[in-house]
């Protein structure tokens, strides 16, 4: 079960301040790869989540706070990456306020 953990925010901090300078579009292609990792993570937690619960649900596993666990990590994870997402907009929107 993966989910938005301390390495991937050290993997956001070092797209945000990379050590050495990148092109352009190796930066692009660097942060896509990174959001893309980081909502596949979110989605494994979401599909962990509704295993385990499945799997309560049909009598499968007794372990109700494995399940709440899981349940809570899917929870936790998605609602960092809206955080994220929310920040991210609103830094959009401050940029284009910009006057130049």
């Amino acid at each position: 079960m993966s989910s938005f953990t301390i390495s991937s925010a050290a993997h956001l901090a070092k797209a945000a301040y990379p050590a050495q300078k990148q092109s352009p579009s190796a930066a692009e292609q660097s942060f896509s790869s990174m959001l893309g990792e980081m909502l596949k993570n979110v989605n494994d937690s979401q599909r962990a989540s509704n295993q385990a619960t499945e799997q309560l649900v049909t009598g499968k596993t007794t372990d109700l706070h494995q399940v709440m666990i899981a349940a809570e990590k899917a929870s936790l994870t998605l609602q960092t990456t809206l955080e994220i997402r929310n920040k991210v907009v609103e830094a959009y929107q401050e940029v284009m306020r910009t006057q130049l």
